[in-house]
């Protein structure tokens, strides 16, 4: 229970602080580059080498690429249905295809399966969700925004983004069966918990509602695939056709019904794709998913 506690009271934290001077309005990117550059390259150097690899990661590999696939699927038939713009196409397939596997995803795992759950939730967010939007998620944005994309770019963006490359350090390990020291281990623990309260208050620190906006039906629909479609199509999948069990599949469904990637709605932005619609996504999908992941933990709790 104190885990779901520290939730509500870090995203409180961060709400408050929007209004605090000592904290100017950008203050929440500092705490991200902490994350991104410190927290989640600790986190993977302390869990990914002592993972067992077997077919068994598909799972949570697979949570990102095919909600993503979906995503894209479902909302450029409905774009040609109703003759949607490239850009709103664009904007709903990016904010409702990749989850926040991390800043948010990390400390729900954590909170409802424990410290264990993180094995599975790094696979999910590392290869997965990182991987699919820096390939194909700047892919389809450049595409629905009419700029083509360069595979420079997306390869530099790859290959230069910190948990990236600590994850490849990581996976080499595992390959060669070398681990680190109980004390560089608890270093790298202690530095990877740092991932919870910094991510949650960064979130809150971001949350922003325009009750004015004119793309309530958009938003209605995307938080609709996100939170609802999404893990259901998971769970049918996982559970009722591949017939799975256990931990990791619990923790994949549940990564499966994050809410919108704060890292995509800003990749949407920047290429001009609906950014007060993809800003709304993730204002009004983070705190709608607390109700319904929770909602979703007690039938997944059951696999």
């Amino acid at each position: 229970m104190e885990n779901l506690l520290l939730l509500f009271v870090c995203l409180v934290i961060g709400l408050v602080l929007q209004h605090a001077k000592a904290f100017p309005p950008l203050s929440y990117k500092v705490l991200n580059s902490f994350v991104i550059y410190v927290s989640l390259p600790s986190l993977g150097l302390y869990f990914i080498p002592e993972i067992e690899i077997s077919s068994a990661l598909l799972y949570p590999v697979g949570v990102a690429w095919l909600g993503f696939v979906g995503s894209y699927i479902f909302f450029t038939a409905l774009g040609r249905i109703f003759k949607w713009s490239k850009k709103l196409t664009g904007c709903l397939i990016l904010t409702a295809g990749l989850g926040n596997t991390s800043f948010v995803g990390f400390p729900i795992v954590e909170a409802f399966f424990g410290v264990e759950g993180l094995n599975t939730a790094i696979i999910v967010d590392q290869p997965g969700t990182f991987v699919v939007f820096s390939t194909i998620g700047v892919f389809v944005a450049s595409k629905f925004s009419g700029v083509e994309p360069s595979i420079k770019t997306i390869s530099k963006k790859i290959f230069l983004f910190p948990p990236f490359i600590f994850f490849t350090v990581s996976i080499i390990m595992n390959l060669f069966d070398l681990h680190f020291h109980d004390m560089i281990k608890l270093v790298l623990q202690k530095l990877g918990a740092t991932v919870t309260p910094i991510s949650l208050i960064s979130v809150g620190m971001q949350l922003q509602f325009n009750s004015r906006s004119k793309h309530w039906n958009f938003l209605a629909l995307g938080l609709t695939y996100k939170l609802i479609i999404t893990p259901l199509l998971f769970y049918l999948l996982y559970v009722l056709l591949l017939d799975g069990a256990g931990l990791v599949i619990q923790v994949s469904l549940i990564e499966s019904a994050m809410p919108p990637m704060i890292a995509g709605t800003i990749l949407a932005a920047t290429y001009g794709l609906k950014p007060k619609l993809s800003s709304m996504m993730v204002g009004f999908g983070i705190p709608i998913s607390l109700i319904t992941m929770f909602l979703w933990y007690l039938l997944f709790k059951l696999v």
